[in-house]
């Protein structure tokens, strides 16, 4: 499969989707103050952003509201108070986890809504329950996209056999994720390829979503979008799990697209961003995360090494090695 587009041109298909409050809320259990988040929704229109993502629809009865932010949960209130009927170009998302989502109850039909896009996310071996959430939401009037967690762990055939069931549903977008920030670009390019030759044979778009744990986020993405990835994630200076995403900065500044403008992602990292760094939120890069992405592992071992300030980072790894072998 070729190249879609060069660097001097721009693919009027993009769309670029900021995860700032979603990826970023589980590095502050999504405690984001309205201000900060009305200043990130003004930022992404001033961007011109396509859609933001405003954090989880979490189940209340799983978790408990003391224990986090409004933005785990999403209600429609919530959302209102910061974007009213949101008279803009921007759309809104959330996400909706497999298991962890009461969405016959939280979801609204999209007519008593302000969110466009419902993005569900699941594993591999989730997917019928997947698809079931997928055709509710689609039925309930909303945009859908289905992101495919971990696949640097699942089997080929599994992932060639959660596609095909993809394709025969209602689902509109499906995201190539890289959550455990392993996947180098040669093996994105390799995926990119398979989702997209599904994609034009179901008539589906294609998304990808980066974890930056080998300093590969920003590449990998502009790497699987060559290939025909179209929905973009990335978030205000890689803010995410862990070792974070994709950052908006560095993908507005790749984008030839005269819609898009880096200056207003600026402001607002200088701003907002650099305030939360030093009030003491950490993500980013760091040798735990390395590790896990070189081991393909889930970075929750190195999430704890970091929090705890441990640098022991031989015994860290040959303590990750002897466990996974």
């Amino acid at each position: 499969m070729e190249r879609r587009g060069n660097l001097m041109q721009f693919r009027p298909d993009i769309k670029v989707v900021d995860a700032t409050i979603r990826d970023g809320g589980l590095v502050n259990n999504f405690f984001f103050d309205d201000e900060f988040v009305k200043k990130l929704y003004r930022t992404n229109i001033k961007a011109g952003v396509d859609y933001m993502e405003f954090g989880y629809k979490a189940s209340k009865e799983l978790f408990n509201p003391e224990e986090f932010g409004k933005w785990k949960f999403c209600d429609e209130q919530d959302i209102r108070d910061i974007v009213g009927e949101n008279n803009t170009d921007i759309k809104i998302a959330v996400m909706a986890d497999v298991g962890r989502t009461d969405f016959k109850h939280d979801i609204l039909p999209k007519s008593e809504s302000v969110i466009d896009l419902i993005r569900v996310a699941t594993y591999v071996h989730q997917m019928p329950a997947a698809i079931e959430m997928i055709e509710y939401c689609h039925s309930m009037g909303y945009e859908t996209s289905c992101n495919i967690m971990a696949v640097s762990t699942a089997r080929e055939r599994d992932i060639d056999m959660a596609l095909e069931l993809l394709g025969e549903s209602s689902v509109d977008i499906v995201y190539l994720v890289d959550s455990y920030g392993s996947l180098y670009p040669e093996q994105i390019k390799e995926l990119a390829e398979k989702y997209q030759a599904f994609a034009d044979r179901y008539n589906k778009k294609i998304g990808i979503h980066a974890h930056n744990n080998q300093q590969l986020a920003f590449a990998n993405t502009i790497e699987a979008c060559s290939y025909g990835a179209s929905y973009l994630d990335a978030t205000m200076s890689g803010m995410g799990r862990g070792a974070g995403n994709c950052m908006m900065e560095m993908l507005m500044g790749f984008l030839r697209n005269p819609k898009y403008s880096i200056i207003p992602i600026l402001r607002f990292v200088q701003d907002e961003i650099v305030k939360l760094k030093e009030q003491g939120v950490v993500w980013g890069y760091d040798v735990p995360y390395l590790c896990t992405g070189i081991l393909n592992v889930h970075p929750r071992s190195a999430i704890a090494a970091v929090r705890d300030g441990d640098r022991d980072y031989t015994n860290f790894y040959v303590g990750l090695w002897d466990k996974e072998g």
